[in-house]
C-alpha cells in the first residue's frame, strides 16, 4: 500500500490550495487576475478594506503556495511581483527619526495673583493665621504683609494668639494613667496577695522607667547621660551612660533586695562598706565592660522580685530596716527612698535622650515629699556636728518639746505643710514658734533634694530667719548622692 494514500491532512494547505484555485491571496484577499478586480472591496485594499502599505524591495511567498509568501511551499523567499505588497507591514517611523523638529511641549499657563483691596486683605489675616486661607489667598496676603507693616504686626499678633488656642501634648500616655486603672481593677477584683501602700510607688515608677527602656537600640543605651548632686554644700557631677544608671539602680537596689534575703546583684563584688556610692563604684569597676543593654533585664528581673517579696511579707515588714552604710533606714521608708531615685533617673534618661518624662502622680509624690521632710531634722543636726550650721539662734529643747520650726508649704500636685523643727531632730514642730516660711513646688523641692536644682534657685517664696531658710535648703541639697 502506497504511504501517498494516507497523506496527513492539513487545514492551512488545504484552504491555500482552495484560494489558489480561485486566484486569491491567503493575506490580502487581492485575486492574480485583474479581470476580477471588481470583486474587491478597493484597489490595493485588504479583506476590510483597509488600504495596504506596499513597500518597495520587500519578498514575496515560496513556490508552492499564494503569492503573498505566507501559504505553504518549500520555504524559498521569491520577491513580490509588481502591485502586491508585503503582508507585515513595517514599523512607523519615529518622529524624532525623520529629523523635522519636535513640537513645543504644551504649558500651563500660571494663574494671575489675586488683587485684593487692603480691607479684604486684612479681613484674612485671622484665617491666614489659623492656615485656612486658599492658596492664592495665602500668597496674596503673605505679599502683602511684606508691604503694610500694621498688618505684619497684626499677623504676628494673630499667629502667637492661635499656640494660646490649644497647647501642644505630649503623645505619652498620663503617668496616673496605670494607677488609676490598677485601682479600678482592684476594686472589682481584689488581689489575693496585694502591693502594700507604701511600695505602690516603686512598682509604679520602675514600671514607667521600665516602659521607656523599652523601644531603646543601642545608640540610646550609650548616650551620655550626666548624674548630679551636692556633696560638701557643691554641685558634683559625675559623667556615665544610660546603661551606666541602670546598673547604679541594680546596685544600690541591691541594698533593699539583701535586707529581704533576696541575691545581691554584686555577689562578690560587694564591698565592705555598703553605701550606694561604694556600691556603685564596685559594679562600675568590676564589670568586664562598659555597661550596655543587657543590663536591663537583671534590673528589671530584681524590681518584680522586691514588689512580689514585700507583697508576701505583708505590711508588718515595713519597719524592718535596710541599711544604707552610715544609715538606715525602715522598709517603707527605704522603698519610698528608691521609687524616688528611680524617678529622678528616669528624668535624667529622658533628658539625655531627648524625651519628655512626667513627675509622679500626685499621692505618689506627697509620699515622697514627706519621706524628705522627714528627715530634714536629722540631716540638719549631722550638719549641725560637722559645724555647717549658718543659724546661730540655736536653743535646748528638750525631747517632744516645741522648738524653733520653719513652715514648709509645698504647692502643686502631692503639695501640703510641714513644720520642720530646727532646734533638735526630737523637738516638735510647732506654728506658735515658727521662725520662717518658705514655698515651694512639690517637683522642684524633690528635684533640690536631688541635687538637680540649687538651694539658691529652688525657693520660690522665703519669708522670715534668712540663716534657718539657708540652713534647711542646704540640708534638703545635701540628702543627694550620687
Amino acid at each position: 500500500m502506497s504511504d501517498d494514500l494516507f497523506e496527513p491532512y492539513d487545514d492551512h494547505e488545504h484552504a491555500g490550495r482552495e484560494r489558489e484555485k480561485h486566484g486569491e491571496y491567503e493575506g490580502d484577499g487581492e485575486r492574480h487576475e485583474d479581470t476580477d478586480a471588481d470583486t474587491r472591496t478597493g484597489p490595493g485594499n485588504g479583506a476590510d478594506g483597509t488600504r495596504e502599505r506596499d513597500v518597495p524591495g520587500e519578498s514575496g511567498g515560496g513556490t508552492d503556495g499564494p503569492g503573498d509568501g505566507t501559504g505553504p511551499g518549500d520555504g524559498s523567499d521569491r520577491a513580490a511581483g509588481p502591485g502586491h505588497s508585503a503582508r507585515i507591514p513595517p514599523p512607523r517611523a519615529s518622529a524624532e527619526d525623520t529629523g523635522q523638529p519636535l513640537p513645543a511641549p504644551a504649558t500651563t499657563p500660571e494663574p494671575e495673583p489675586l488683587m485684593l483691596e487692603h480691607r479684604v486683605l486684612k479681613s484674612l489675616l485671622g484665617a491666614w493665621a489659623l492656615a485656612a486661607c486658599a492658596p492664592e489667598e495665602t500668597a496674596a496676603v503673605e505679599e502683602h504683609l511684606g508691604e503694610c507693616g500694621a498688618c505684619a504686626d497684626e499677623a504676628l499678633r494673630l499667629r502667637n494668639a492661635v499656640g494660646l488656642l490649644q497647647r501642644p501634648e505630649s503623645l505619652d500616655l498620663d503617668p496616673g494613667l496605670r494607677t488609676r486603672v490598677l485601682e479600678t481593677c482592684l476594686k472589682r477584683r481584689p488581689p489575693r496577695i496585694p502591693v502594700p501602700d507604701w511600695a505602690s510607688a516603686y512598682d509604679a515608677e520602675t514600671a514607667r522607667l521600665d516602659a521607656l527602656l523599652q523601644d531603646f537600640g543601642d545608640t540610646e543605651w550609650h548616650a551620655p547621660v550626666r548624674l548630679r548632686w551636692y556633696e560638701a554644700d557643691e554641685a558634683a557631677t559625675r559623667r556615665t551612660t544610660v546603661a551606666g544608671v541602670i546598673a547604679h539602680l541594680l546596685a544600690v537596689d541591691g541594698l533593699v533586695a539583701a535586707a529581704l534575703g533576696l541575691p545581691d546583684p554584686l555577689g562578690g563584688l560587694a564591698p565592705e562598706q555598703a553605701t550606694p556610692s561604694a556600691r556603685t563604684e564596685a559594679f562600675w569597676r568590676g564589670a568586664h565592660g562598659p555597661p550596655t543593654r543587657s543590663v536591663r533585664a537583671p534590673w528589671r528581673a530584681q524590681t518584680h522580685d522586691l514588689v512580689r517579696t514585700v507583697s508576701f511579707t505583708g505590711s508588718s515588714a515595713g519597719r524592718m530596716p535596710v541599711s544604707y552604710g552610715g544609715y538606715e533606714l525602715p522598709l517603707h521608708d527605704a522603698m519610698l527612698d528608691r521609687a524616688f531615685e528611680c524617678w529622678v533617673h528616669g528624668e535624667d534618661i529622658a533628658e539625655a535622650v531627648d524625651y519628655p518624662y512626667e513627675p509622679p502622680t500626685g499621692r505618689h509624690l506627697h509620699g515622697m515629699v514627706d519621706l524628705a521632710a522627714r528627715m530634714l531634722p536629722a540631716v540638719l543636726e549631722a550638719r549641725r556636728q560637722a559645724g555647717q550650721e549658718v543659724s546661730t539662734e540655736r536653743r535646748l529643747v528638750a525631747a517632744g518639746a516645741p522648738g524653733r520650726s520653719l513652715r514648709l508649704e509645698i504647692e502643686g500636685s502631692g503639695g501640703g505643710e510641714w513644720l520642720i523643727p530646727l532646734d533638735s531632730p526630737a523637738a516638735k514642730g510647732s506654728a506658735e514658734h515658727e521662725v520662717a516660711h518658705i514655698a515651694l513646688d512639690g517637683s522642684e523641692f524633690c528635684r533640690l533634694a536631688a541635687g538637680h536644682v540649687s538651694p539658691q534657685e529652688a525657693a520660690a517664696g522665703q519669708v522670715g530667719d534668712k540663716a534657718a531658710i539657708r540652713d534647711v535648703l542646704l540640708a534638703a541639697a545635701s540628702m543627694s548622692r550620687i
